[in-house]
């Protein structure tokens, strides 16, 4: 097959001709039709995930496509079923998932990090039974892929972690794939949203999906900047006191959907007092937190780890009934050839792109 693959942390990812993958006992082989270009894939590129530990390496997690093979032992799949999965592929059985919380697995195996991932034309998932989705007929491959991270992870952080409310004020820090899937998921809710971002264009699709109002930061040095990873990094405390200033107190709500040490206490300090943190964007090495303020204002600091599997038909229900339009943050598709120079320009092109394999 034909996959996207590096061969040393930060070196230059080439299209090239490998093995395909057979699918392991209880798990399947999908044929990728439309896979996401996300953030997460560039950090693994970059060495900041501890799971890419053998080159050669095939990058990618959002994935749908159509089962092509399955394991033994496999009961509820065979060949020609449309699927998607979430990127955190639970093994069903440990106590985690015995509580129905897949996403924090403690077996848990992730395409693109753990073992190869979906930059291919086919990949390997474990745990068939437990991990993959069942698509509607009339879901586009594209619609499916763009759910597999940061659309279900943001839904989920924003209705079951956040626990968002209507009237509520939300802040959204960093306006990628993920951001603006938070933007849209709280403002379908009934929040009141501010988008947060570094970029002019992803602040523009905030507005599109729900945005009320927009704060525009200054750029990191240390992050790519602008759309799919967004570099929103605030100037001293100016974009926290900016929220507290629209909100009249601070959000109750707040969402580091970025992931850097300059998001993070931007998003913990623009909230109100009793405020909830919810920090969905990884964060490499340390990051200093104001405890202080936690405590004297009791805050809440929660993390937010993607999505079951099972918990996916209420997302689907929404996006079926146009409450959710993740076709929207979809702003290009390109093909396997294109992907390595798009993911280390990451942040480049505002919103979503998609990789489609291979066209058929």
């Amino acid at each position: 097959m034909r996959a996207v693959v590096f061969d040393a942390f930060g070196a230059d990812p080439e299209v090239r001709e490998v093995p395909a993958p057979e699918p392991p006992p209880g798990g399947a082989v999908i044929r990728v039709e439309a896979t996401g270009l996300c953030r997460s894939d560039w950090h693994g590129w970059q060495g900041h995930d501890p799971d890419i530990r053998v080159f050669p390496h095939v990058p990618g997690h959002e994935l749908a496509g159509v089962v092509e093979a399955v394991g033994s032992g496999v009961a509820s799949w065979r060949p020609g079923d449309r699927v998607t999965v979430p990127f955190v592929c639970a093994c069903g059985s440990c106590a985690a998932c015995l509580s129905g919380d897949h996403q924090v697995c403690e077996h848990q195996t992730q395409p693109g990090f753990t073992r190869w991932g979906s930059f291919a034309e086919y990949v390997a998932v474990d745990h068939a039974d437990v991990n993959l989705v069942r698509l509607p007929e009339e879901m586009a491959f594209t619609t499916a892929a763009s759910l597999g991270c940061r659309f279900a992870t943001s839904y989920r952080a924003v209705t079951t972690v956040g626990r968002v409310r209507p009237d509520e004020w939300v802040v959204v820090h960093g306006c990628g794939g993920v951001g603006l899937s938070a933007v849209m998921i709280a403002a379908a809710a009934g929040a009141r949203v501010i988008a947060v971002d570094v970029s002019p264009g992803a602040l523009e699709l905030a507005r599109r999906f729900g945005a009320v109002a927009c704060i525009g930061a200054e750029p990191s040095e240390a992050e790519p900047s602008g759309g799919e990873v967004s570099g929103a990094e605030p100037s001293g405390a100016d974009v926290a006191a900016r929220v507290r200033e629209l909100t009249s107190g601070g959000a109750h709500v707040s969402i580091d959907a970025l992931g850097s040490p300059g998001t993070c206490l931007a998003s913990i300090e623009s909230l109100r007092r009793r405020g909830r943190h919810v920090q969905i964007g990884l964060l490499p090495g340390l990051t200093p937190v104001p405890m202080g303020r936690v405590i004297g204002h009791e805050l809440e600091l929660l993390g937010s780890h993607g999505m079951a599997a099972h918990a996916y038909p209420a997302m689907l229900e929404a996006v079926a009934d146009g409450t959710l339009n993740p076709d929207a943050l979809v702003t290009r598709s390109i093909g396997l050839d294109e992907a390595g120079a798009a993911l280390a320009s990451i942040g480049s092109v505002p919103g979503v792109t998609m990789i489609l394999p291979s066209p058929r």
